[in-house]
């Protein structure tokens, strides 16, 4: 059962999906290939594996019928916690995967550090069920949790928050969260686990795949925008400067020069300051408190 969930799962690029792949490679499974692979954002993945159609998801939206004993157990899997997704082969349930979230070690850090920063509580959208998502928030620090969520579902609920006036930030790394990405004021995807369609649509990526550089780029980034605005007020009363002068009396040409580019210079130095790893420092340490 495992190496036909592997062989369907492995086109995708859904967390879940790599975790099967993962752990059928893990027991030394050969995997064949897989052909007319789909997906269905939110309920799982279809495809024929060695003759056999192979279908991989969540049992609430693959069951088509009366299946008690497989709603039984999917629901033991879910009350401990983990997400319990189905595998169908040729129409019939072969079987059930408990796959358990686990919590990065700076998870619970970075949701304190967010709502330091944001001075709101962080909200968790997710596609997973709601005791498996209520156990992984209760370890993070997150209050409000929303489950068993599909694509739409996540975009609705970002633009709920943006229709409030609130400005919203979005953190995501799978193709489910894209269109919420994109919704958002601002998205940022998790680069190393990023989907390919997560990557594009964010609108800054986490190369180093740490959370605690979420925070820190927050930080960083308001610490940008002082900079602009200081150089903007720099700029400002150089060429303010330099316009009055020239008007109540006479501006010498080289005069001009110097302090037009020298306002330039000042304001290039001023910007580069952001390149210091010193600067990066600082601002995780503000994000810190």
């Amino acid at each position: 059962m495992l190496r036909l969930a592997a062989a369907a799962e492995r086109p995708s690029e859904h967390p879940l999906a790599r975790a099967v792949v993962d752990a059928a490679r893990e027991r030394g499974l050969v995997l064949p290939g897989a052909r007319d692979f789909t997906s269905a954002p939110g309920v799982g993945v279809t495809a024929v594996v060695t003759g056999r159609t192979v279908q991989v998801g969540a049992p609430s939206r693959l069951l088509d019928g009366p299946h008690r004993a497989v709603a039984d157990l999917a629901g033991d899997l879910e009350e401990s916690g983990r997400t319990a997704v189905l595998v169908v082969v040729d129409g019939a349930p072969a079987g059930l995967l408990g796959i358990a979230d686990r919590l990065r070690p700076d998870a619970a850090a970075t949701v304190t550090a967010l709502a330091t920063l944001t001075g709101a509580a962080p909200v968790l959208l997710t596609g997973d069920n709601p005791r498996a998502a209520a156990h992984l928030a209760a370890e993070a620090g997150i209050d409000d949790v929303r489950a068993g969520l599909l694509p739409q579902d996540k975009l609705a609920a970002v633009r709920e928050m943006t229709s409030a006036g609130r400005k919203v930030l979005v953190v995501g790394d799978g193709v489910n969260d894209a269109p919420a990405l994109a919704a958002a004021h601002t998205g940022v995807a998790m680069g190393r686990a990023g989907s390919d369609l997560a990557l594009e649509t964010a609108d800054a990526v986490i190369v180093r795949d740490e959370l605690a550089a979420v925070p820190t780029t927050v930080a960083l980034s308001r610490r940008a925008r002082g900079l602009v605005v200081q150089n903007l007020v720099i700029a400002g009363v150089f060429i303010a400067g330099l316009v009055v002068w020239d008007l109540a009396g006479t501006l010498p040409l080289p005069l001009g020069v110097a302090g037009h580019e020298g306002s330039t210079v000042l304001v290039g130095l001023n910007g580069l300051r952001l390149l210091r790893e010193s600067a990066w420092r600082r601002a995780a340490a503000r994000e810190n408190g």
